[in-house]
């Protein structure tokens, strides 16, 4: 029984000694000190612990800093959205701002017509265009009620537009001068010094006229002025129609065609104004001229 004891004795003799070695070495590490009087199991254990939680605390920054960027991203999104719908309320008032300067320069226009013109003139706006005649129709937002009646004269800052065809309580419809087989007398240069005498209509083009019965041996120059003579009963004399833009010469058998650009905005205008003229009566010698209209009257 002795002898087999101390087998078992010397069997467990090595574990002993690990046991004692380890147990040596941890009360040497627990003695242990740094350079910084630290004991060297405490910056082991510190070492260990920095290990398992360095990769706790990155994952943890990670999902933080991700969370925080999105919070980032739609505060960003909405500052952005707002920062757009002003954008667009800027844009707005700058546009409406120069619609008014528009509208103010072009009352301003009109006012010095009125101030300049030796005829009343009512302020008018243009409110609609009739598609089927090409453009060369519209309607304006006076009528009878403010004193307008047929055939008045259409103008603006840069000069005739057309006339007055008819006429209601609240509106009116014009037809331009641009009007195909519309016609008015004009005069190329001055009223009274020059001979270029004509007729001016349209010829179906847009923004053009077109100028007849010019003898071929008047000299015409492009860029002259084209004004009304009066002598067609509808407008005054003296209101500006366009330039010449382009002459066929003729000769002394044959009229001269002359092209002429209207002298106001057509198609772009808003703001016109009626010419409250009337012509002025026919003289009763007129009237008992063989071709002189006859008034219509009522049989009994």
């Amino acid at each position: 029984m002795v002898e087999r004891s101390q087998k078992e004795v010397w069997k467990l003799t090595p574990w002993l000694m690990i046991a004692l070695l380890l147990g040596n070495f941890v009360l040497m590490a627990y003695d242990a000190k740094t350079a910084s009087q630290e004991r060297v199991i405490r910056v082991w254990t510190q070492a260990i612990a920095n290990f398992v939680q360095s990769p706790v605390t990155t994952i943890t920054s990670s999902v933080t800093g991700y969370f925080e960027s999105f919070v980032k991203l739609r505060s960003a999104q909405t500052e952005n959205d707002a920062l757009k719908q002003r954008v667009q309320e800027l844009e707005v008032e700058v546009q409406q701002k120069e619609e008014l300067a528009k509208e103010n320069e072009s009352l301003k226009a009109l006012l010095e017509l009125k101030n300049e013109s030796k005829y009343k003139i009512l302020p008018a706006q243009i409110i609609g265009r009739d598609p089927s005649l090409w453009f060369d129709s519209a309607i304006i937002n006076r009528g009878s009620l403010d004193g307008v009646k047929l055939n008045m004269p259409i103008v603006n800052n840069g000069g005739l537009i057309g006339r007055v065809i008819a006429v209601s309580p609240i509106t009116a419809q014009i037809n331009l001068i641009t009007k195909e087989k519309s016609g008015m007398g004009g005069v190329i240069g001055e009223l009274g010094i020059s001979n270029a005498l004509g007729v001016v209509s349209g010829n179906g083009k847009r923004e053009m006229l077109e100028m007849g019965y010019i003898p071929g041996t008047i000299e015409v120059q492009v860029g002259e002025m084209v004004y009304t003579t009066g002598q067609d009963g509808i407008y005054p004399s003296g209101l500006k129609i366009g330039e010449v833009v382009e002459v066929k010469p003729g000769s002394a058998t044959v009229t001269q065609q002359i092209f002429i650009k209207p002298n106001a905005k057509l198609y772009t205008m808003e703001e016109v104004a009626v010419l409250l003229y009337e012509p002025p009566l026919t003289p009763e010698y007129e009237k008992t001229l063989p071709n002189a209209p006859k008034d219509d009257k009522k049989k009994k």
